[in-house]
């Protein structure tokens, strides 16, 4: 891409603008409030009201503000929330750990086997990788990337709190597919104070991300969130889906709202993650009143600063 092009899309591209200078720091002191309002105005073109929110990405944005609860971080690590889970719901469901490091000069690729997944504990996607053939791997730009993610203060881009207290670090996991041979298809459960609501299944991330949600009995709704749908795959219901929910019940019980990740292979559960502020609560809904159901099934606690 020209400079030229670059510069164009920096000045009138507001949302690529903010996301720039965001990166660079330029807005690290700003009042996580004033910084909110002006990131929730560029990302979704609304006012954000923080005294009255109704919506669910409005009541994500005011649990930023007003609700701390520094369990969140543990849960949130993507090293140290493995033995969360594991503690609730039992080892069985836990994708096998190869190593954890604080650098990634401390790695023995030589030990790793041919496949294997990278990934930072305290932020989403830089300096993540998905080693499917380890012959071919460029460990020097591996290195470089995890250093990279390694130096990103991830919590301050959207003033997500639950990955403030994180250690960054950097974790390996066994490599897995599922039934696809290609990809791992995310089961996303959106539960409030400890219940179900809706499910999200992510898949061809890595081709054209699509995104198809269902209701807790597996019916396919008419919606989308940020991603497209794909009415014509069919993504059979889960053998497990009882269990799943289930597990995602446990992992979701006493909080006000947490998204619940899972992965199925051959009908066996897996813990992905545990998300707190789904995509940092700027997520585009079809429909509208999609984001309104669940902002309605989001119900706000006590206010509960940080100390």
């Amino acid at each position: 891409m020209g400079i030229l092009i670059k510069i164009k899309r920096f000045l009138f591209n507001p949302i690529i603008r903010v996301s720039y200078l965001s990166k660079l720091g330029f807005y690290d002191n700003m009042p996580t409030e004033k910084y909110l309002k002006m990131l929730y105005k560029v990302r979704t073109g609304e006012e954000l009201d923080l005294d009255f929110p109704r919506s669910y990405n409005e009541k994500l944005q005011w649990l930023k503000v007003n609700y701390y609860d520094p369990e969140y971080a543990k849960m949130a690590d993507k090293y140290l929330a493995k033995k969360y889970v594991a503690e609730k719901i039992g080892e069985e469901y836990i994708i096998p750990t190869l190593g954890v490091w604080e650098s990634p000069d401390e790695i023995d690729f030589d030990a790793l086997p041919d496949k294997f997944v990278l990934k930072c504990t305290h932020n989403s996607g830089t300096g993540m990788t998905i080693c499917t053939d380890k012959s071919s791997l460029d460990i020097k730009k591996v290195k470089k990337e995890l250093k990279k993610g390694l130096g990103e203060v991830y919590w301050l881009r959207s003033r997500e709190w639950s990955y403030k207290g994180i250690k960054p670090r950097i974790i390996c996991e066994k490599y897995m597919v599922d039934e696809s041979g290609k990809e791992l298809k995310d089961y996303k459960i959106f539960c409030f104070n400890g219940v179900p609501r809706l499910i999200q299944v992510d898949f061809n991330r890595f081709v054209r991300h699509t995104r198809n949600i269902y209701t807790p009995d597996w019916e396919l709704m008419d919606a989308e969130i940020k991603f497209p749908s794909d009415k014509n795959v069919t993504i059979p219901k889960p053998v497990c889906l009882d269990k799943l929910l289930e597990l995602a019940s446990v992992l979701s019980a006493g909080m006000p709202h947490v998204r619940t990740d899972f992965y199925i292979i051959n009908d066996k559960i897996y813990f992905g993650e545990l998300t707190f502020f789904h995509g940092g609560g700027f997520e585009k809904f079809t429909p509208k009143s999609l984001e309104m159901q669940l902002g309605d099934w989001l119900i706000l606690p006590e206010k509960k600063q940080a100390q």
